[in-house]
């Protein structure tokens, strides 16, 4: 197969469609590479995968002898028929009797329009029960890292499943908080459904400022490339979250990380209109700035005025 999709134009393949016919071809080349003893591997260079322990000489002229004929019965038998089986029966009765071409096109025909017309349908009754799962499964097993796995698993099925999913998460998130508070957990879970990769240190219990800061950013330089709408006040509301996290943080008494989270706030929050509380962390910033750069400047001095002790006295 693989060597016939190489060796084979386009338009082999798909200028005179016929299953029955491109399956024949490529029996009868198996038959002619079973008669010579030489069927190279794809992959690996100068390995024959026929010897002479194999009974190529009977295989072969088995398959020489198969036609179109035979195949297409061997089709119709083997899939066709089963496939009538799933529908009504009115429809897998016509297969009873398909000894001319017109009664098999006429009970072919039956079997696709049946199909197309119930395809609709199932799919979905196929919604309602992934639906079904989604809501009753993740609620009940909601951590960051299970987010990540339904999304991934969920765009490879249908992306309107991601965006029942993301509402989901939204309603679960919303009604965990109004009865035990926005913790930590729920932050992560709300950033990771609205597809912001969460890395695997994020997992640990031991959140340090740094990180959260991290993720901050992140957040934020989303929310710049964004127009206004719901999805970025979420961005902004998880950002300022992310900051309050790395404040409360144990090791939040590092100056540069009290200094820049207090000013991301303070952005913020002027962006989101709320002034006062703006002006609130920009007061909280210039406090910082100033015990910073009077501890480096009192450093400065004293080594200033050691060098000057140590330095000569000129005549």
């Amino acid at each position: 197969m693989l060597w016939h999709c190489e060796i084979k134009q386009r338009n082999w393949w798909t200028d005179d469609l016929n299953l029955v016919r491109i399956c024949l071809q490529m029996l009868h080349v198996l038959a002619k590479c079973l008669t010579d003893a030489w069927c190279p591997h794809y992959f690996i260079n100068n390995c024959n995968l026929i010897d002479n322990s194999f009974h190529v000489t009977n295989i072969a002229s088995q398959l020489m002898s198969v036609d179109e004929t035979w195949l297409s019965t061997w089709f119709l038998d083997n899939y066709v028929r089963k496939c009538s089986h799933f529908c009504p029966g009115y429809i897998s009765q016509l297969f009873d009797d398909v000894s001319t071409h017109v009664q098999l096109q006429n009970a072919v025909s039956a079997v696709v329009a049946w199909r197309l017309n119930n395809s609709l349908l199932e799919s979905c009754r196929a919604f309602e029960v992934a639906e079904m799962k989604i809501a009753s499964r993740a609620c009940q097993i909601a951590t960051p890292r299970s987010c990540v796995s339904w999304i991934n698993e969920l765009a490879r099925i249908d992306s309107r499943l991601c965006d029942y999913f993301t509402a989901v998460m939204f309603l679960m998130v919303a009604s965990k908080s109004i009865r035990h508070g926005f913790n930590d957990e729920l932050i992560d879970i709300l950033a990771t459904t609205v597809e912001h990769f969460i890395e695997p240190r994020r997992y640990s219990i031991n959140f340090t400022s740094e990180v959260s800061l991290m993720q901050s950013t992140k957040l934020m330089k989303a929310v710049a490339n964004n127009s206004h709408s719901t999805a970025q006040l979420i961005e902004i509301e998880l950002s300022k979250a992310y900051l309050y996290r790395a404040l409360r943080c144990k090791d939040s008494d590092s100056d540069s990380i009290y200094c820049l989270a207090n000013v991301y706030l303070a952005v913020l929050y002027y962006t989101t209109g709320q002034y006062h509380t703006a002006m609130y962390h920009i007061v909280h910033w210039w406090r910082g700035y100033k015990i910073t750069h009077s501890a480096v400047l009192m450093l400065y001095k004293e080594k200033f005025y050691r060098r000057l002790k140590m330095t000569p006295t000129l005549c």
